[in-house]
């Protein structure tokens, strides 16, 4: 992936293809890059914000990856959501003005900041910008949808194998391998995203590796039999 340390601009940035920039011509690029800006890099389980806190931007992940967690009025975590290049976060804040979550770095990560009031006016004069920000949205909504029927009563093994498969297209919408990736979330961030057990994550996986289904090691995942991996979920 992308070195966190290069601060490509967004006219030559890898990502720009799924990205903000999208569709934007050249002089609408350099309009929407006098606002980004770009942060040291997170380091692994470093907050980049916290549920509750007053959101002035969102950001969008240029290397790396992060989860996104709530606490119920019990103060029990569940990750809701993981974040990879090119994904936008803290789009929930839109709602009224603060984040309903917690997004904390699974790895060593960049990202780059867009501060909300300069993005809206930026918005306003390019109605592609606009364009692309609702698509972007629509995407989370779709994908919080996929979240909401895998916790559904499914098979623990149906589970892991649509996680798999979620995991599978996302990176190949990134332009990198639909079939060989590192899980940089760990068994109890799957288990809590799932609503499963670690335990039971370990299980399915050793099941699934079993079976010629996948290959597993450490966090490097390869799926050997794509077409058992959907019947399988």
């Amino acid at each position: 992936m992308e070195s966190i340390f290069n601060k490509t601009d967004c006219q030559h940035c890898r990502l720009a293809s799924i990205c903000l920039p999208y569709g934007l011509d050249c002089n609408e690029v350099n309009q929407l890059e006098t606002i980004v800006s770009h942060k040291r890099p997170l380091k692994p389980e470093e907050y980049l914000f916290r549920q509750e806190d007053a959101a002035k931007s969102i950001f969008i992940v240029k290397s790396g990856s992060f989860r996104s967690v709530v606490l119920d009025s019990d103060g029990v975590e569940q990750t809701v959501d993981f974040y990879l290049p090119g994904e936008v976060m803290g789009l929930d804040a839109l709602q009224n003005g603060s984040f309903r979550s917690s997004v904390v770095a699974l790895e060593t990560a960049a990202i780059c900041e867009l501060p909300m009031g300069q993005l809206n006016e930026l918005c306003t004069k390019i109605p592609g910008l606009q364009g692309q920000l609702m698509r972007i949205i629509g995407t989370q909504i779709a994908l919080h949808q996929q979240h909401i029927a895998l916790l559904g009563n499914q098979s623990a093994a149906a589970k892991l194998g649509a996680f798999l498969l979620m995991l599978s297209q996302r990176y190949s919408a990134l332009g990198y391998s639909s079939t060989e990736f590192n899980l940089s979330m760990n068994r109890h961030d799957i288990a809590s995203f799932l609503s499963m057990t670690g335990e039971t994550v370990s299980r399915q996986l050793t099941s699934l590796k079993n079976a010629g289904i996948i290959s597993v090691r450490q966090r490097e995942v390869h799926i050997n039999r794509p077409d058992s991996l959907k019947a399988v979920a």
